[in-house]
């Protein structure tokens, strides 16, 4: 049976489509980006279609429409094609070739995504809601900043409560500053409205996951923390090891070496943060680290304070601290299980076991 492979180049208006067969491209299709128009460039093809797009904000649109209309579909990294694509010529037409080439080779790196549209709504959710919270905290930021600018400190209670605005305002006696803070005020009581819009949402959408609320009496997890690791992790299966579950979470460890000594042994390999993660979970995974470090009584402080007793570095023990939560988290949403901290192992050696959980 013929093997199509199939390069998409997404854009908004249009879908530059290449079709590869037997390591020559046969046919090219330019097409609105809609359903109905790439389907009807699928159905035309008869045979087995394997199919690739990069990751983009259209992809897990076009992941959940189209992933039955084809034998494999691929969401590559962009980053992994970057060489390729920027050698030599580039357009929508060649770029389309390139990955139609690159998905026959092989070389292509998935990148996940989740084909049930309630989770993906979830996930939308998240996302809007650390979006609101970010331009609320910009705008805080630009109000602190103009009163810097007039020598002075705004007081915490004026900064969100609109009765004491009001009678800070009076008592600076600057009417040009004063039509200042109430515009830069609009743009963030709007923008606070909003995350707390959001956060009811997150809250109502999160009660139908009976994992989110068991990581959320973790300490330091809560709420929002538990329902952006569910949103953005999707299942526990997706990983095969905990290292993977580290480094997409951006508290793993990559290895790097290179060269040798003067004796001509090699160089000993180098641990490091990897670079290329998600921005969200990680601050969420270290974010709940920090809040249980700073908590009493838990044995995630208890952790921490004994590897610093034992000369590891504050970073490196949060680090640490970060990826036992993982671990102990991914176990409880793999048996749906209730943690019991009086099972957690807790040794000075890290490659010794790290979590337990116990059942319901």
């Amino acid at each position: 049976m013929t093997t199509y492979y199939i390069g998409a180049d997404v854009h908004s208006n249009s879908t530059e489509l290449a079709i590869e067969k037997r390591n020559k491209i046969v046919a090219r299709y330019s097409v609105p980006t809609t359903i109905p128009a790439i389907s009807n460039v699928l159905d035309s093809l008869q045979g087995k279609k394997h199919l690739a797009f990069e990751e983009g904000p259209m992809a897990g649109w076009l992941y959940r429409n189209l992933n039955q209309k084809v034998d494999k579909l691929i969401v590559c990294d962009p980053r992994r094609n970057k060489l390729i694509s920027s050698d030599g010529d580039s357009d929508d037409k060649i770029d389309a070739g390139k990955l139609a080439l690159l998905l026959r080779g092989g070389y292509l790196r998935a990148v996940y995504h989740s084909d049930n549209d309630q989770r993906a709504e979830l996930k939308h959710w998240v996302n809007l809601y650390h979006d609101r919270v970010r331009d609320a905290v910009r705008n805080i930021n630009k109000i602190r900043a103009r009163c810097r600018m007039f020598g002075l400190t705004i007081p915490r209670s004026a900064l969100r409560d609109p009765a004491h605005r009001l009678k800070w305002l009076f008592k600076i006696n600057h009417p040009a500053l004063a039509k200042q803070l109430k515009m830069l005020w609009i743009g963030y009581d709007a923008t606070a409205k909003q995350a707390r819009i959001a956060k009811r949402q997150l809250s109502v959408l999160g009660k139908n996951h009976d994992i989110i609320k068991l990581w959320d009496r973790l300490p330091g997890i809560g709420l929002i923390r538990a329902t952006t690791l569910f949103a953005y992790l999707d299942t526990p299966w997706r990983f095969k090891r905990k290292n993977k579950l580290w480094r997409y979470c951006g508290v793993g460890l990559q290895r790097a070496a290179s060269g040798t000594d003067k004796k001509g042994r090699p160089k000993p390999a180098r641990l490091r943060l990897p670079w290329a993660v998600n921005r969200t979970l990680k601050n969420a995974v270290l974010g709940a680290a920090i809040s249980a470090i700073n908590q009493k009584d838990n044995v995630f402080k208890d952790y921490y304070e004994r590897m610093v007793q034992d000369g590891i570095i504050t970073s490196n023990a949060r680090h640490a601290v970060a990826r036992k939560m993982l671990t102990v988290m991914w176990g409880m949403w793999k048996t749906n299980s209730r943690f019991d901290e009086k099972l957690l192992y807790l040794p000075s050696d890290l490659s010794k076991p790290t979590a337990s959980v116990s059942s319901r």
